[in-house]
């Protein structure tokens, strides 16, 4: 398992689903399984409160850590729970795509629909930087800066880091 965690715009969603094409496994996101699972978008289970979303993100991260090989990209809150980085170190490899607050808001834009962001999303993301930097780091086997990169040049390296059979 190849676990890509990082704050939103940091490449997840573009990297994930050609790495693991280049390793010929499943690409899961993990939002994607928590509005599949729950029949919500992400804004909606926020708006109904972030506790009852993590406790589904953390339900599909245990289910996915337990599945068959695959590059998961994860939301960005995910390592902010223990549990979730066990499970995601104890099957694979995680690796943080991580990138400044400045490169972040640049590719996210006005960020909508990500209910985190809502109103600044620039001030948003730098407090986000500061608040996770610690989990990211605690979680992370491999730390891939993003900056000023671009996609084929990190992809090399994510692909780099899958765990040998």
């Amino acid at each position: 398992m190849l676990w890509l965690v990082g704050l939103m715009g940091s490449g997840k969603s573009t990297i994930g689903p050609l790495a693991a094409d280049l390793l010929g496994v499943a690409f899961v996101d993990t939002d994607a399984l928590v509005e599949t699972r729950t029949g919500q978008s992400i804004s909606e289970l926020f708006e109904a409160g972030e506790q009852s979303f993590r406790d589904v993100e953390a339900a599909v991260i245990e289910d996915v850590s337990a599945g068959p090989a695959a590059v998961v990209a994860t939301g960005g809150g995910a390592v902010l729970r223990e549990a979730n980085q066990q499970h995601m170190r104890a099957s694979g490899v995680v690796v943080w795509l991580r990138a400044t607050a400045e490169t972040l808001a640049a590719r996210v834009g006005q960020a909508d629909g990500r209910p985190l962001l809502a109103g600044a999303p620039a001030e948003r993301l730098a407090t986000l930087v500061d608040q996770r930097r610690a989990d990211y780091a605690a979680a992370a086997d491999v730390v891939i800066d993003t900056d000023g990169r671009g996609v084929e040049e990190v992809l090399e390296e994510v692909v780099a880091a899958w765990p040998a059979s």
